[in-house]
This record gives structure tokens, C-alpha cells and sequence, in this order.
């Protein structure tokens, strides 16, 4: 099943005769060359039939295109004698004789004349022209060498490729290799002062590759236009949030609603205030959270269950802010306007406190080497200390202001912070490089994804941004729908490759919206308060956790009624635990 039809091995044949084929390794056929002159055919589409002729309902896929790649399809997948079928059949020859006679020139190491045919191809672009050329000159300079033709080679590269003017550091290297042969460059490796070159086949490739595809159809065309179009489907699909698995080229890829967190699976009760703040350990086994000025660490379970594992006591104040440790063992929190502590996700002591003494501290964050600990203060600064306490460095000037979000990009060369009311800073603290994202409403939050190529801003005015950070600044999309008028309300990424954004609401509903689009894909409903927050279990996609004023903490899963219709996911298990507590719903605006 699957082989090639004919019996005699895929391996380079030998040509036998004039008018008989050449078959190369790559599994196509080459005319024999001496059945072709170079006015046979130019660089241009091949067809005996109307080139203006289309298949489809679309009106816009040529014939002559579609056959082409067809047959260059049959014959990578070693179906060769089809493929030389479809040709006669249809018409249409996937290469002009020309194109075979280069090909064949190529293969037979006759570069003089595979050269004056490459002149001939009628190529408008000279850049191309040249640069095939280069790598061309270039196969016969190394198999010279090969042969120990060094004088040869030296003249190849004297009087064919310099006058190129063609890549001149690499023609330093080529010199180097007449010098000392064991001097390598890409094209072969050096073994005892011997060189190695590539094939002629992988020649043809690589000016295959170089080639416009009118003159040459790329390799495996038809398979990456298949790939192409399943990458569309997922990237169109507003639910996609599974690793595929199978993908069928005979259905069109669509998932349902039920593939995103729909159902409370589980209540967490153990807080005895409003919840604030959470977020998900970077390997999904943890999540912290706080409600006034305590702190709990949870533990995921391997079924899903979440459960206590530490009550942290010790800040004065109300806790607004938890950043974990790039290895997840180490947990910071910050006090409002107070200190940061620093504690052991295992024993859950606390094992240092950050202090500057007569400021307040509003927000941290760590280096991705996990060996330094950022700060903003209340004196709109960010101070960066080592782990035993000692401050490194600070940065004066408006860095931040009294907004508790502070992020480190994962090269640790950018701190990102709100430094005015509505402007958010991307500070190359080495560098000493700025960027800003300007937005013409409050910011209330901000969170960065984990590629640190966006940032998603929560605005005063109901509205989440969602900018691009990569090269120049720029605002690619806004989600819109949840409500917003007194408090902080936070927003997150999650999903598979963090293909949705999530927001709490003060409509005590969790909203859901595809990332690409911007549709709003799901509200979430259950909580009795506003929900303050959201983090998106990076580990599982299906995992998703809310913090309300009503004091408890649900976590979201699948809707297993709707899914077992379509196939099973483990997202959890659905209970509560502990008892209910009584609601306690004050808090400060913004």
C-alpha cells in the first residue's frame, strides 16, 4: 500500500538512449536532452491547451497550474509511471524540454553548458539569474577541489565567480579553501583535508528553491497547499483549543463550543473575603490566590481536583498582586503600598521580605534566570534586588505608578509597567531603549503573553486591547461585552498557544473571546459578585479559574454532557469543598 508502482528502485537510473527518460533521484523524469534545443522553450507557462483555462467553482485556479503540481505530486510520491501518464494524457508537461535539458546538464556536471542554458531561460530577474549562477560555480569550484584541480578551482573562482559580485564574504571563504582545503564553508565537511561536496541532486534542489516556480515547481507543492488549508481551518476555527491529533483531508476541521472551559467543576470556599487576585503556576500544577491580606497556594491534582496546600499569613495589607517563580518553586506577594514577601511553594514559609525603607512597593515580578526579584515603588521607580535583599539597581523617573501589574519579558531585557495613567512602557533596562503603548482611556491592567509578542490592556471605558509589541507598536485588535465602572477587573491569554483572552466582569460573568477575531465565543455564568480576575491553567487548556467578590473561586471546565457526544477531554472533577462563607463585598475603586 502506498509504493511506488513501478518495480526497479527509486535510485538514479543511467541514461540508456535518445528519446528515452532520465529519472532522478527526487522522483522526476527529465527528457532526453538531445531531443530539445534552447529555442524549444522559454521560462513560461506550459501548456498545449489555452493557459487562460480554470477549474472550480471560484473561476480562479488555472488548468494548466493544477495538473502541473498534480503531476509533480504523483512523481515525489514515486508514482512515476502516472505521472508520465497525466502528461501525455492532459497535455500538459510539468517542465518545459529546456528546463530538462537543464536539469540534465546539472546532473551530468556540464556547468559551461548548463550555465549558457540558465542565460536562456528568459528570466526578467538578473538577480536570480546571478545568483543561480553563484551556486552553480560554486558545485564546480568544490568538485575541482574534490579532484585536486586546485588550480582549476582558483581560476573557477578568479575568473567566473568574483565577477559575480555576488556575496563577497563567502567568496572570501571559498579563497580559503584553495588555501587550506580542511577550511569548510556550507557547501561540504571537511574530513582529514578532504572535501566533501553535496550532491548534484541536492543542487538541483536548492535551485529548484531559487527558481521563480514558473521555470521550476517548487518541491512538494501540492502537499504544502493540503498543509496550508488544514492550517487555515484551525486558525478559522473559533473553539480550536485541543492538539490535533488525526486531521481528515475528507471533512472540514470544525470544533464546538464544548472545547472551551463552559461548566463549574469545582467552588473554592476556603476564603473568608472578597478574592482579588489568582494566577496559575507556569506548569499548571499550583495556583495562588488573595482575598484581603491572605494568601492560599492550591494544588492542582492529577485528576483535576484542586486542593488546599497553604494558608500564608503575614501582610498587613491587602494583598494585590502574586507573581511566581520562573521554576514555580518560589511565590512572591505583594502587599498594597507595602512590602513583598517571598515564599517556599513547599513549606510555604516565608523566606525573605523586600523593604525600601519610608516607600511602599506596589508590584513584582522576576528575571527569567530567577536570581533577581523587580519592584515598582510608591514613588513611581522600579527597583531590582538580588535574593538575599541586596538592591542592584533603580530606575528613577515616571517607571510606574500606582497600578499593581509589573512584567519582565522572558529574554529579561525589557520590564513592562504602567507609567502613566494611560501609557504603558516597555523599558530596556540594559539597553536603556523605551517603547510606549499610548492608549486615550485609563489603563486598569495589563497582562503580557508568553511569546512576549502582545499585551493585553484593560481600559476604564469596557474595552480590552490587545497590541503588538514585535517591531513598532500597533493595536491589533478590541474585545468589548463585559462591564466595568468602579473596580479593577483583570484579563488573561489562555487556550491552546493562548488562542483566547478572558475577563472578568462586574456583571459577575466571566467572559471568553477568540484571540484572532475578537468574537465573543462564551459568558460564563455562576459567581454572585463581580468577578475580579481570571488566569487560564497554562498546562491544561481545559482548566480555567475565576476569583469574585462572593468570596469564592470557581474553576472552570468542560461541558461533559455536550462532549461526550463528541469524544471525552479529563478537565477536572465536579465538586465544591469547604463550607460556604459569608459574603463580605468591600473594596476599593480605581
Amino acid at each position: 500500500m502506498g509504493a511506488a508502482e513501478d518495480d526497479e528502485p527509486p535510485s538514479k537510473r543511467v541514461k540508456v538512449s535518445s528519446g528515452q527518460s532520465v529519472d532522478i533521484s527526487d522522483g522526476t523524469f527529465v527528457r532526453d536532452p538531445v531531443s530539445c534545443s534552447l529555442s524549444d522553450s522559454m521560462a513560461r507557462p506550459l501548456a498545449l491547451q489555452e493557459d487562460d483555462e480554470v477549474v472550480g467553482t471560484k473561476g480562479v485556479i488555472k488548468k494548466v497550474e493544477f495538473v502541473r503540481i498534480i503531476t509533480e505530486a504523483l512523481y515525489s510520491l514515486g508514482y512515476k509511471k502516472t505521472g508520465a501518464r497525466l502528461e501525455e494524457e492532459s497535455g500538459i508537461p510539468l517542465r518545459s524540454s529546456v528546463i530538462n535539458l537543464f536539469m540534465q546538464q546539472i546532473l551530468d556536471g556540464k556547468w559551461d553548458e548548463s550555465l549558457n542554458t540558465l542565460e536562456n531561460l528568459g528570466m526578467v530577474d538578473e538577480k536570480i539569474v546571478k545568483l543561480a549562477s553563484f551556486v552553480i560555480l560554486e558545485q564546480k569550484f568544490f568538485e575541482l577541489l574534490d579532484k585536486e584541480k586546485v588550480m582549476d578551482a582558483l581560476k573557477t573562482l578568479r575568473t567566473e565567480i568574483s565577477p559575480l559580485c555576488i556575496n563577497s564574504d563567502r567568496v572570501h571563504q571559498l579563497s580559503s579553501c584553495v588555501i587550506s582545503p580542511s577550511q569548510q564553508v556550507l557547501a561540504g565537511v571537511s574530513g582529514q583535508g578532504i572535501v566533501r561536496v553535496k550532491s548534484r541532486t541536492k543542487l538541483l534542489e536548492e535551485l529548484q528553491r531559487l527558481l521563480p516556480p514558473t521555470v521550476m515547481i517548487p518541491e512538494k507543492r501540492l502537499v504544502h497547499l493540503v498543509e496550508q488549508a488544514l492550517d487555515l481551518q484551525l486558525d478559522a476555527c473559533r473553539f480550536h483549543n485541543s492538539v490535533v491529533g488525526e486531521m481528515s483531508l475528507l471533512t472540514d476541521h470544525q470544533c464546538g463550543r464544548d472545547h472551551i472551559p463552559s461548566q463549574t467543576v469545582q467552588i473554592l470556599r476556603e476564603h473568608n473575603d472578597e478574592v482579588w487576585f489568582l494566577q496559575f503556576s507556569h506548569n499548571g500544577n499550583y495556583l495562588a490566590s488573595s482575598a484581603n491580606s491572605s494568601v492560599i497556594i492550591w494544588e492542582v491534582k492529577l485528576d483535576g481536583r484542586v486542593c488546599l496546600k497553604h494558608q500564608l499569613a503575614g501582610h498587613e495589607r491587602p494583598v494585590s498582586y502574586i507573581s511566581w517563580s520562573p521554576d514555580d518553586h518560589q511565590l512572591l506577594t505583594c502587599g498594597e503600598e507595602e512590602v513583598v514577601r517571598q515564599w517556599d511553594v513547599e513549606s510555604g514559609e516565608c523566606t525573605h521580605i523586600y523593604v525600601k525603607n519610608g516607600l511602599g512597593l506596589i508590584s513584582c515580578g522576576w528575571a527569567p534566570d530567577g536570581k533577581r526579584v523587580f519592584c515598582g515603588v510608591t514613588d513611581k521607580s522600579i527597583s531590582m534586588w538580588d535574593l538575599e535583599g541586596k538592591e542592584l539597581e533603580c530606575w528613577q523617573g515616571h517607571k510606574t505608578i500606582r497600578i499593581s501589574d509589573l512584567e519582565i519579558t522572558s529574554d529579561g531585557k525589557h520590564v513592562v509597567s504602567v507609567c502613566k495613567e494611560n501609557m504603558i512602557v516597555l523599558f530596556g533596562w540594559e539597553s536603556k531603549v523605551e517603547k510606549v503603548i499610548q492608549e486615550d482611556q485609563a489603563i486598569t491592567s495589563f497582562v503580557l503573553s508568553t511569546d512576549n509578542k502582545y499585551v493585553l490592556v484593560s481600559l476604564s471605558n469596557q474595552e480590552i486591547h490587545l497590541w503588538n509589541i514585535e517591531g513598532m507598536v500597533k493595536l491589533t485588535a478590541k474585545y468589548k461585552g463585559h462591564k466595568r465602572s468602579r473596580f479593577v477587573v483583570r484579563s488573561c491569554f489562555g487556550g491552546l498557544d493562548q488562542a483566547f483572552v478572558a475577563s472578568g466582569s462586574e456583571d459577575s460573568q466571566v467572559y471568553i473571546w477568540h484571540r484572532g477575531s475578537g468574537e465573543l465565543v462564551g459568558t460564563l455564568a455562576g459567581h454572585s459578585g463581580t468577578v475580579n480576575c481570571v488566569s487560564w491553567n497554562p498546562a491544561n487548556h481545559h482548566m480555567l479559574a475565576s476569583a469574585s467578590d462572593d468570596c469564592t473561586i470557581r474553576i472552570w471546565g468542560l461541558d461533559r454532557v455536550n462532549l461526550n457526544q463528541h469524544g471525552t477531554v479529563s478537565n477536572g472533577v465536579n465538586c465544591s469543598n469547604g463550607k460556604v462563607a459569608s459574603l463580605r463585598c468591600k473594596r476599593a475603586s480605581v
